[in-house]
């Protein structure tokens, strides 16, 4: 539990609904949280479903973890410490989208399967959306378009996920995601079809 360390803050509440927010913009808001491996498709399949719900009408926004690195965790690495705290600030930013009526959809290894079982405490039934990218290590070296895990096996990047620090798959994820065998637009239509069928494409 992080923390509080403000002490003469004080929660408001709004006058707006999450609910009449869902009904103005015409469906429901969630988390759709990508975790796997690096170079597994997290990023391009989040964008691909993001992409697909535009043109739908729906209301989404990409949360990635290269971007989001580069601005509100700019002074956060790679420890554990460092990735819980990451993982944590960006739980909560999801939220305000969900919040708000928006899928936000985030593309992060998020590693730990505490940290990300955290974030699904912090929001509402039904509005943590865990998507596990699966993909072998072997296929994500193959791809490895970065050149991240040539870096990592020479010793040149510390913590790197799978190579010297653990990768903790999920267990009971929401929807698994065969990025082995499987193309970007087939895997974005099945988390599309996730959402259509559990009613979270209407309000």
């Amino acid at each position: 539990m992080t923390e509080q360390k403000a002490t003469n803050v004080t929660w408001h509440e709004h006058q707006v609904s999450k609910d009449e927010r869902f009904k103005l913009n015409g469906h429901k808001g969630a988390v759709l949280w990508f975790t796997g491996l690096s170079a597994c498709g997290k990023s391009t399949i989040a964008n691909a479903v993001d992409y697909k719900l535009h043109l739908a009408g729906k209301h989404s926004f990409v949360l990635d973890g290269d971007n989001i690195r580069m601005g509100l965790n700019k002074n956060l690495g790679f420890s554990p410490e460092d990735r819980t705290e990451n993982i944590r600030r960006i739980g909560e930013v999801a939220k305000l989208f969900a919040y708000s009526g928006t899928f936000a959809l985030t593309a992060f290894i998020s590693p730990y399967k505490d940290d990300r079982n955290k974030v699904r405490e912090v929001l509402g039934a039904g509005e943590f959306i865990e998507i596990y990218v699966n993909a072998s290590l072997e296929t994500c070296e193959q791809r490895d378009p970065k050149g991240l895990y040539k870096k990592a096996r020479a010793g040149n990047l510390p913590n790197f996920t799978g190579i010297s620090a653990p990768y903790e798959a999920p267990e009971n994820a929401e929807l698994v995601l065969d990025s082995d065998n499987k193309g970007i637009e087939a895997l974005a239509d099945e988390v599309i079809a996730y959402l259509q069928k559990n009613g979270y494409l209407s309000a």
